[in-house]
């Protein structure tokens, strides 16, 4: 037996549906038709976008560091204290000395792991935001999650100016229905006092390292 406030659930999304029945997702970063392009806040290109980036990811107390691709691995490993286990994603795209490859560690045991070194999907400059789809080289949502410390490498290129450019990025993983992680700085909140909390959501320390 339907009850009235079924009755009145269906007939308020049917409408929602009707309404909706001609539009159409809008994953490539294009406008809808007849809408300007979103706004701009900060016409930045190349060096400067980068610059941008590096000061908003550290604006959140994520540690950020710069170095040549050549460097990478050394700066990697500089970024990782001394005796920590280290585990990585499968498909990254250089070496981290002496890190275990996650082939589906349990919680229990990522949450024995001291930290995790990946790469990103893409680097929003305006927000200061780092996006992951968990492709290769990037891991699953509890690889990055459990471990207390995450260093993640962010190609020069892969930074663009705000959220539009980013989700035009990653407009295909959206349409594949991947998930996302979008992570300014470490994991903190607050409580009622506004005392400062960090780690309860994911790791207290996050070390981006800007390559390129």
């Amino acid at each position: 037996m339907t009850s009235p406030a079924d009755g009145a659930r269906e007939e308020v999304l049917g409408r929602v549906r009707a309404a909706l029945s001609d539009t159409r997702p809008n994953l490539g970063g294009a406008s809808h038709d007849g809408l300007p392009e979103p706004p701009r806040r900060t016409p930045l290109a190349g060096a400067a976008l980068v610059d941008h980036f590096a000061e908003r990811v550290a604006d959140y107390r994520a540690v950020v560091e710069r170095c040549s691709v050549a460097d990478l691995e050394a700066t990697v490993a500089a970024a990782l204290p001394a005796g920590a286990s280290v585990v990585v994603p499968p498909g990254l795209g250089f070496e981290v000395a002496g890190a275990a490859v996650d082939h589906g560690l349990t919680a229990a045991e990522l949450d024995k792991v001291d930290a995790v070194v990946t790469e990103a999907r893409v680097g929003i400059a305006e927000t200061g935001t780092i996006v992951l789809d968990h492709g290769p080289g990037q891991g699953r949502r509890a690889l990055t999650l459990v471990p207390d410390r995450h260093v993640c490498v962010v190609r020069a290129d892969q930074v663009v100016l705000d959220v539009p450019d980013a989700v035009a990025v990653l407009g295909a993983s959206i349409a594949e229905g991947r998930a996302l992680t979008w992570i300014s700085g470490p994991s903190a909140t607050s409580d009622i006092e506004l005392d400062r909390v960090e780690g309860v959501h994911g790791p207290r320390h996050l070390h981006v390292i800007i390559a390129g």
